[in-house]
């Protein structure tokens, strides 16, 4: 198993089994369409998440990237945010690019420091022309806080589920500093603290009432989970890599989408999961967790230039430089 270390913070305890109302639309000038800078004030920039924390931890582990799948198809499960992917985004023409930008956004809110701030207001820019008509006819703008908010949202729920799977169960105290430290992040994007819940008792309502009425299978959910879907060859990496990729991909993509199709599926709640409609059987639910039992075990004890993502190891190493005994 995995040693506390895993999951900073507060201690850990050990393994535990895991568990088997609309946007109001607002024009693109309007102040309350844009988050602008967080509530706390306009004179300085938030501050990131603490270096040594539970999300300093989790986000920059590889076995993050299992989580983000589950994570990027409940933010389009709500209907405007669905719509606003659906026409705005190149997911479909570039799913790679589109890949590596999410995520290197995603390690500059936890490890960027005076990056993160900036990261936050590049993306409201990057969302302010992102409008039209979401999926139940109504009107919807991408920076409507009760969007902008769902999807920063999802995050907290998918990595305290999926960490019970791949790294080991949170201590209370570990969820509650993961939930402060990702109001943190929120922050960081221009989202004001009276439309994030405050803590986790508020938090947990508010999720129940988005899914009971609010969360549906959109059309991108759909594609992200359809294992028939068509995706291009990767055209990242070296030249040689991606002409192997290349021939070989008609054979490597029907494994690769039924596994993504996997993970994204298991790693989510499961009240997310049934909210959605998409189905799991406990044929599956053995299968993850055999997966994740293995990873327990061969991750942690890897070299941590191949545990850790380059901006999270880059991170650390400057932190052990700068620590006074080095």
């Amino acid at each position: 198993m995995s040693s506390a270390k895993d999951v900073e913070g507060p201690r850990a305890r050990g393994p535990e089994p895991a568990p088997g109302g609309g946007a109001d639309p607002e024009p693109p000038s309007g102040r309350d369409s844009d988050p602008g800078p967080p509530a706390r004030g306009r004179g300085a920039d938030p501050e990131p998440p603490p270096p040594g924390g539970v999300l300093w931890s989790l986000s920059g582990d590889i076995r993050a990237l299992l989580m983000l799948p589950a994570a990027l198809t409940l933010q389009v499960a709500h209907p405007a945010v669905g719509a606003g992917v659906d026409e705005h985004s190149v997911f479909r023409t570039d799913p790679w690019g589109r890949g590596e930008r999410s995520l290197r956004s995603l390690q500059l809110w936890v490890y960027g420091g005076a990056e993160a701030a900036e990261e936050g207001r590049r993306l409201r820019v990057l969302h302010r022309t992102i409008q039209g008509t979401d999926t139940r006819g109504r009107p919807y703008h991408a920076l409507t806080p009760a969007n902008y908010a769902w999807v920063h949202a999802t995050g907290f729920p998918v990595y305290q589920h999926a960490a019970r799977y791949l790294i080991r169960p949170m201590t209370p105290a570990q969820e509650r500093a993961l939930y402060a430290e990702w109001l943190q992040v929120g922050r960081m994007l221009g989202i004001h603290d009276r439309d994030m819940p405050q803590s986790i008792e508020e938090f947990w309502p508010y999720w129940e009432k988005m899914l009971a009425g609010e969360i549906e299978a959109t059309t991108v959910v759909r594609e992200l989970v359809d294992v028939d879907q068509p995706v291009p060859p990767p055209d990242r990496g070296p030249w040689p890599l991606r002409m192997t990729l290349r021939a070989l991909w008609p054979v490597l993509l029907p494994p690769l989408a039924r596994f993504r199709r996997f993970v994204t599926i298991g790693l989510m709640p499961p009240d997310a999961r049934a909210a959605v409609g998409l189905p799991w059987s406990a044929e599956q639910e053995k299968r993850l967790r055999r997966m994740c039992a293995v990873l327990r075990v061969v991750v942690p004890v890897l070299p941590e230039r191949l545990r850790y993502l380059p901006r999270a190891r880059a991170a650390r190493a400057a932190r052990r430089t700068a620590a006074p005994n080095g």
